[in-house]
């Protein structure tokens, strides 16, 4: 099966949250429905927080600032400008594969991060994509992930850091992780490289990895739901931004 990628928007030309929501609740609705292909949207969002649903309220930001309740599995993240954002809406052939669609997913960022001289690792127990304790810090995360599965057909996805600022993280404890840091790719090479910079190596790589796990909409047959849980919370893995 192939996999449709749409630009929706990168730098200066920045994609709110909300209306990102929206496109792709009505992709959703088409490849649920057989009318549009597995497509996976790629964009660079105006700065938000939002919120999974195993955020507490001691997790949200200190400052008050607003923060967007969705329907992901996970806790609490940013995203914003400088930050890859990638939402598969994939009909998947088994509605239950989510470990195996999520270790996709961190495979697809490993190889794009590679590509750029970054060498990321899975942690076990914790969620994304991380960088070992070495020299420049503890422990840092450097690509999220946070998914939803509903009617057989993927939501959600992945958010890569590129080169955004990581102030807004101090304003929160990421993804509920107190002990860990955050960084991007920019930081931890010294080039400046932008989120439109990752897309052709992510098309690549996803386009590859994906392809085996993927259905073709128009076929017949109907899912259950089954929403993304944490790693932290389950052994599914259905996993978390």
């Amino acid at each position: 099966m192939t996999v449709e990628f749409t630009e929706v928007g990168f730098a200066p030309d920045f994609v709110d949250y909300s209306g990102a929501w929206d496109q792709q609740r009505k992709v959703h609705d088409a490849v649920v429905a057989g009318t549009a292909g597995n497509t996976v949207l790629l964009l660079e969002h105006s700065a938000v927080y939002t919120a999974g649903k195993r955020t507490e309220d001691h997790e949200r930001p200190f400052d008050g600032t607003p923060v967007i309740n969705v329907d992901r599995g996970g806790k609490l993240t940013w995203h914003g400008p400088g930050q890859l954002v990638a939402y598969p809406i994939l009909k998947l052939k088994d509605a239950h594969g989510i470990r195996e669609y999520v270790t996709t997913l961190e495979e697809i960022i490993i190889e794009t991060l590679a590509a750029f001289g970054v060498a990321g690792v899975r942690v076990k127990g914790r969620a994304g994509i991380w960088l070992p304790a070495d020299d420049k810090g503890p422990e840092r995360k450097v690509a999220a992930i946070g998914i939803r599965v509903h009617e057989g057909v993927t939501m959600h996805g992945i958010a890569i850091n590129a080169n955004n600022d990581l102030a807004p993280y101090a304003q929160i404890i990421a993804c509920g992780i107190a002990d860990a840091g955050t960084t991007t790719i920019a930081a931890e090479t010294g080039d400046d490289v932008g989120p439109a910079d990752l897309v052709p190596v992510l098309k690549a790589a996803a386009s590859r990895l994906l392809a085996p796990l993927i259905a073709d909409p128009a076929s017949s047959g109907s899912h259950p739901e089954a929403a993304g849980g944490s790693r932290e919370q389950s052994p599914v893995e259905g996993a978390l931004l």
